[in-house]
């Protein structure tokens, strides 16, 4: 967390990097005239932007990885990505396997693709990671980024970013919208243009390449009925509604996607590697890494920057590189931190003018310095008219050092401020015994037993709820589907 998550958007934003998003991959007769029937190879400018922003995106999120696992993603990310005809060579494409625990692949022009590593511990074969890398390498063979940039361009969405508050003060916004456009998650901003009807090109993309890659196409639909499942979970245990997730809130519903591509796959013989993935992806980390913290319920703890807090009940917390996102109801709020010259009040009102933007004179009506749980903070307020309603804005800025502060961002509606007292007087600074506890989860692949069920290893799941539900997810089990004497399944354990 090095920098606010309204500068991380607005980073991101002036870039035009257009990105793309989620879902297919496989080297094939024919893959060159796929390529010229979806725009051709990679130009000289495509692979310069690509290698422009490439640094900047490992960046923001959370990083390459390194190691066997990264290689395996990367032999097979090439492998699929020469079946689209853009490039005849495997050297051309740049496949990277992110640190980040959220779900999500997406790719820019000049060969550059992306996985989460948390995204492919929820797949449960090679041909499902061949089919999301081959539907990222899809949307930019069909160019449907370069048509998203125009399409955004025209409409002024950088310009919009770039001035996070503009549509509140100008009433173009409610709290729901302005919630949405300060706290989203880059992967969400970057992920969400996508049209229906591209979608299912780059889904229909991504089968073809699988099966020019002897993959087997049906591989595309399971990894969509997982996300899907992966979501309606998240959704349960966070006690908000399954609300249609980042990869497809533009795309088909995930039903009627998993049934166009099972029809579209056909009756595919190829294979699927599913003990090759397994073995290849056994050790990986899985959710939160330590380094960037971690969330347990309803508590955040970050070892390396040494604090804690709790959200109040009614609230879910998503975990970025930079910030974390506080979300429910009855308001939105992040944890972030900014540059720090150990004045805490000039500190508070540069996060507001941040907030605000350049278009927007954003500043505190009120600015009051206390103490909590040992450490200074300066608490500062405004509310600000949409239009329609009135928000308010509270940042709450902490001194942990004389070089670093950590703030909280909060809207709600007017009035309503009080929702996130409990959290504003949870910060604490913790000891280096607390930060020592902290140990990562990662994937840790079994053999079923003959005495083993799904209750058995579910027990083996380093969580204290909803193991079950947690281990079918994981495993791709639907329904009453049980654990198979002799196959590998997937838990996650401690260390």
């Amino acid at each position: 967390m090095t920098a606010s998550l309204t500068q991380r958007i607005r980073r991101l934003a002036t870039t035009g990097a257009a990105v793309c998003a989620l879902a297919g991959c496989a080297t094939a007769p024919g893959g060159t005239a796929l390529a010229q029937s979806a725009g051709g190879p990679i130009s000289a400018a495509e692979a310069q932007q690509g290698a422009q922003y490439h640094q900047q995106f490992l960046q923001e999120f959370g990083g390459a990885m390194t190691g066997s696992q990264a290689a395996y993603v990367e032999q097979v990310g090439k492998n699929i990505a020469v079946q689209s005809g853009l490039a005849n060579s495997q050297s051309a494409f740049n496949v990277t396997l992110l640190n980040s625990a959220v779900d999500n692949a997406f790719a820019v022009p000049g060969g550059y693709v992306y996985v989460t590593r948390q995204l492919v511990s929820l797949m449960n074969n090679e041909a499902e990671l061949a089919g999301v890398l081959g539907h990222e390498v899809g949307h930019v063979a069909a160019r449907h980024s370069a048509a998203r940039q125009q399409r955004a361009q025209r409409n002024s969405i950088l310009g919009a970013i770039g001035s996070i508050l503009s549509g509140v003060v100008l009433g173009n916004s409610g709290l729901g919208q302005l919630g949405q456009q300060i706290f989203s998650t880059a992967p969400q901003l970057l992920t969400a243009q996508y049209s229906r009807r591209q979608e299912t090109e780059a889904d229909n993309l991504g089968i073809r390449y699988l099966q020019g890659a002897g993959y087997d196409a049906r591989a595309m639909a399971t990894v969509l009925q997982s996300l899907a499942a992966q979501n309606a979970l998240d959704a349960s245990l966070q006690g908000r509604n399954a609300s249609m997730p980042a990869w497809a809130s533009t795309h088909p519903d995930p039903a009627s996607r998993v049934r166009a591509a099972l029809s579209q796959a056909g009756n595919s013989t190829g294979v699927t590697n599913r003990d090759t993935f397994l073995t290849r992806i056994d050790g990986l980390m899985y959710g939160d890494d330590p380094r960037q913290g971690v969330i347990e319920g309803n508590t955040f703890i970050h070892p390396d920057m040494r604090l804690t807090f709790s959200i109040p009940n009614g609230f879910y917390m998503v975990n970025g590189t930079r910030a974390v996102s506080i979300n429910g109801q009855s308001g939105q709020a992040q944890l972030s931190t900014a540059a720090y010259n150990g004045n805490l009040e000039t500190y508070v009102r540069s996060v507001f003018q941040a907030i605000g933007g350049q278009q927007t004179q954003l500043a505190p009506q009120s600015l009051q310095r206390t103490t909590i749980n040992g450490l200074s903070a300066v608490v500062g307020t405004a509310r600000v008219s949409t239009g329609q309603q009135n928000v308010d804005v509270t940042v709450v800025a902490y001194e942990f050092s004389n070089s670093q502060a950590f703030h909280f961002a909060a809207i709600t509606a007017a009035g309503g401020g009080g929702a996130f007292n409990s959290m504003f007087n949870s910060m604490r600074r913790i000891s280096a015994n607390e930060a020592a506890q902290v140990v990562p989860r990662r994937i840790d692949v079994v053999t079923a037993g003959r005495g083993d069920s799904v209750q058995t290893l579910a027990a083996r799941m380093a969580y204290n709820n909803a193991q079950v539900e947690r281990f079918r997810v994981l495993n791709g089990l639907s329904g009453n589907a049980q654990v198979v004497p002799g196959e590998k399944y997937k838990v996650v354990v401690r260390g």
